[in-house]
């Protein structure tokens, strides 16, 4: 494992018995991972046999066993992984979700699939400056015809870009040249920030573009648990304006993160 792996494992292990609390009564966080959900949903029927990337605590994954998918979760942090195994005999989940500790650049050590789809949310493959290591492994693992869903970080965020005159350093830090260096817990790993057309062209020939909308285009970012709570009207108001802009040009792979599908073709 490299120095950057090692350092995402180190914080995200640090992070992981207190990372679910953050979303407990956090409204646009919970919207923002129902929209996710639904995402997939209208790409892959219940019954479909999922394998996600960077699963951290297994809340994602829980919930799409809990819609009537098949999960395998895996994830680089063993302290991740072990919240995991716990909602899995919380829920009793056995057998409809199991954990494994992998890296999404270390896919050659999932024996399970193949899959009817792969999806990442949250902005984990943001920890990777290549995504060309993560799609080269994806083939292997899927269906014929199945889906890969990513959840990523653009350059572009309207919340962050208008406060930029408030603090010109949160404003404009997806726009800066080779990443930005992230404070986890105490420990800082690098993370890089990607267009659409990036990702999109990272899958290669091999896979087309199903679907592409942008989450949380004029909603304030995921990291902003107090807004909506203090502004509730205003929140609608946002919330409704997102959702008609998120599926249209540019404002698709706008936000605080685009959910992309590619589909395998040939």
């Amino acid at each position: 494992m490299d120095k950057q792996f090692e350092a995402v494992s180190a914080a995200f292990s640090r992070k992981a018995g207190v990372y679910d609390a953050f979303g407990e009564g956090h409204q646009n966080l919970t919207r923002m991972r129902r929209k996710v959900y639904d995402h997939i949903g209208g790409l892959v029927l219940p019954g479909g046999y999922l394998l996600e990337l960077n699963a951290g605590t297994g809340l994602d994954a829980a919930e799409m066993a809990r819609r009537g998918y098949w999960v395998h979760a895996t994830d680089l942090s063993p302290e991740m992984v072990a919240q995991i195994e716990r909602k899995i005999e919380a829920g009793g989940l056995h057998g409809r979700l199991a954990a494994q500790q992998c890296s999404f650049t270390d896919l050659e050590q999932v024996t399970a699939g193949p899959f009817d789809a792969i999806y990442s949310n949250s902005g984990g493959l943001n920890c990777i400056d290549d995504l060309t290591a993560v799609t080269r492994q994806l083939p292997r693992l899927l269906k014929p015809g199945g889906i890969v869903t990513w959840v990523i970080m653009p350059r572009i965020c309207p919340w962050e870009l208008a406060l930029t005159f408030k603090d010109w350093r949160v404003g404009t830090r997806r726009l800066r040249p080779g990443g930005v260096l992230a404070h986890v817990e105490g420990v800082r790993f690098q993370t890089w920030y990607f267009t659409a057309r990036q990702a999109r062209r990272a899958f290669g020939p091999g896979f087309r573009q199903v679907k592409l909308e942008g989450l949380s285009v004029i909603t304030p970012t995921a990291d902003n648990k107090t807004f909506a709570a203090n502004h509730p009207r205003l929140y609608r108001q946002l919330a409704r304006g997102d959702d008609w802009l998120s599926r249209r040009r540019p404002f698709n792979g706008w936000g605080d993160f685009f959910i992309l599908s590619m589909q395998a073709v040939g």
